[in-house]
């Protein structure tokens, strides 16, 4: 998997606004999408509370869709349950 400075960059902006919104979360790894290697999921922790995560997904579906619009990336967050 290879991932560009560009790319690193909004990556990093993403994950610093979910910090900021979402401070409980956790970044976990990042790797290739199962269906397309050119997309990349960004796994993090999820929020314990259901409705948090729903937030969270909401939050990160506009910023994602604003870095797939602006820069071709598509970039797909992954809440991940801690077990």
């Amino acid at each position: 998997m290879r991932i560009n400075f560009k790319q690193k960059e909004l990556i990093q902006q993403i994950l610093n606004a979910i910090r900021e919104k979402f401070p409980e979360t956790e970044f976990i790894s990042i790797t290739e999408g199962a269906e397309n290697p050119d997309d990349l999921w960004i796994n993090i922790t999820a929020p314990r509370d259901e409705d948090r995560e729903i937030e969270l997904i909401e939050f990160s579906g506009d910023k994602l869709t604003d870095i797939l619009l602006d820069y071709g990336y598509c970039f797909m967050l992954m809440p991940r349950k801690n077990t």
